[in-house]
């Protein structure tokens, strides 16, 4: 049976962008699920599956209803244990969660900070405007100031991966010799980076940009089947 995935995009629908959904993308891939996406944008969300959740992604698996991407994940590896495990017990789901406050922490605010002015871009006219006053209340300034500290932070930002970094040093993944749903939480929001925005996060030669090189290239490339900003 085909899953229905609801992602969010922008203007143009083939670009989907958000860390969340691209962490249940990858996680539906691991499992050899066949899915129908359904592109949708901010003003659209509070409509999915009858307002089921105030964010995306969310899942359609026959009767099921599932939203948020930890939870999803959680389904899948309970609805379909004949397909490769997405945490490798429960010690996997406890590292898991401790990976997806650490990315939310560290990773996701420093995205923001670097990506916002791409992200307002990509919307069409009415979903922009719903982008910029949100997150200018959420902020309180407008989205060209918070924009402009991103110089200034990058090279704190990248500081704050060394504990990724010098993890991967003695291994391909963070899920160790493949990878798992933890790997697939902190390349969201690195995905999430490179689809809005062409600044540069990491330096080529960083072994987190060579992780997430072999993260793109995981389920037959599934990650660069959308280009880089």
């Amino acid at each position: 049976m085909t899953i229905v995935l609801y992602e969010l995009v922008g203007r143009d629908a083939a670009r989907p962008f958000s860390p969340h959904c691209w962490k249940t993308a990858m996680a539906l891939a691991h499992k050899g699920l066949d899915i129908s996406s359904v592109p949708t944008r901010f003003l659209e969300v509070p409509a999915v599956e009858g307002g089921v959740s105030k964010t995306v992604p969310v899942i359609r698996d026959g009767e099921t209803v599932v939203a948020d991407s930890f939870a999803i994940a959680l389904y899948l590896d309970e609805a379909y244990p004949e397909g490769p495990t997405l945490f490798s017990g429960e010690g996997g789901k406890a590292m898991a969660r401790f990976i997806e406050r650490w990315s939310q922490l560290t990773i996701h605010p420093y995205v923001t900070t670097a990506a916002l002015m791409d992200l307002l871009a990509m919307q069409d006219e009415a979903n922009a405007a719903y982008f910029r006053t949100s997150r200018e209340q959420r902020f309180g300034k407008r989205l060209e100031e918070v924009m402009a500290a991103r110089d200034a932070g990058l090279a704190g930002f990248r500081a704050s991966l060394e504990p990724l970094r010098s993890m991967l040093a003695w291994q391909p993944f963070i899920g160790g010799q493949s990878a798992l749903f933890a790997d697939y939480i902190v390349f969201g929001a690195l995905q999430w980076a490179r689809i809005a925005s062409p600044y540069q996060l990491l330096d080529d030669n960083d072994v987190v940009a060579q992780w997430f090189e072999r993260c793109l290239d995981l389920h037959g490339g599934l990650g660069r089947m959308v280009a880089a900003a």
